[in-house]
């Protein structure tokens, strides 16, 4: 098996190592196209406005100077042309990619690209507890527990056009409770945050931030699984039509 791994925080990021380690008790034809840099936010966009750059690092090991879609669709139209990849994997996160996070993720939108191209594959992301902690996170319960949350879903017959996303909580590997299958949930973030400050030269700035969520998730969420100690492993599909409105919306128009 052929496994290709890619993410969002960038070809340098210790949760990149992490997922090498688990890849490699899979398949030891295991290949690394990341981003050259971190991409967090970067959804599924596309870079069509300069030219990309691919860097070779060692044999099977590449970043290219754009955004996780372009990694993966770089991969897969050139890099690994001639030995296409038999599975995805995005990850492992620093940070949750939960709810509608995952409209934002570049991990989760690495996996898509993935999926849109016939490939089965698998967006990991490891929870942690505290804003401020930086390359710190630990990765322990993704170490830990990335092997066995990965066997069924690698054996499993994914739907095509469709990937799986994982939630790994911010505990210690013997402190997580089990794995969940679960469903994807939604949070109600109130007013958005900006810090501001000025610059050393006077210019203002401003810094998203996220304020204190009022989480909502209805039974068997993945926000409920990660806030029970749980590993969340969610089905997503690329199909965003909302069926249920194509008849009302039709009749609207005769």
């Amino acid at each position: 098996m052929r496994i290709l791994l890619t993410n969002d925080d960038g070809y340098h990021a210790p949760g990149l190592k992490v997922l090498e380690e688990i890849a490699a008790r899979f398949s030891d034809d295991v290949w690394v196209v990341a981003p050259t840099e971190e991409q967090s936010g970067a959804g599924h966009s596309l870079t069509l406005t300069r030219p990309l750059r691919i860097r070779n690092f060692a044999e099977r090991r590449y970043a290219v100077n754009g955004t996780p879609t372009d990694a993966v669709m770089m991969a897969l139209a050139k890099i690994m042309a001639d030995c296409q990849p038999d599975l995805i994997l995005s990850g492992v996160n620093r940070g949750a990619n939960l709810a509608e996070d995952v409209t934002y993720s570049g991990t989760v939108s690495a996996a898509m690209e993935g999926a849109l191209a016939g490939v089965p594959a698998i967006a990991l992301s490891q929870v942690y507890a505290r804003e401020g902690m930086g390359d710190t996170v630990p990765f322990a319960a993704a170490a830990a527990w990335g092997e066995r949350v990965l066997r069924p879903l690698i054996e499993a017959e994914l739907a095509p056009r469709t990937l799986v996303n994982v939630n790994f909580p911010a505990l210690a590997p013997d402190a997580v409770k089990g794995i969940r299958v679960v469903s994807q949930g939604l949070r109600d973030y109130g007013r958005l945050r900006i810090v501001s400050n000025t610059d050393p030269r006077g210019y203002d700035y401003h810094w998203f931030a996220l304020g204190p969520t009022v989480e909502t998730p209805a039974h068997s969420t993945d926000l409920e699984a990660i806030a029970d100690g749980y590993i969340a492993v969610t089905p997503l599909h690329l199909d965003l039509t909302h069926r249920e409105s194509l008849a009302m919306l039709g009749q609207a128009y005769r």
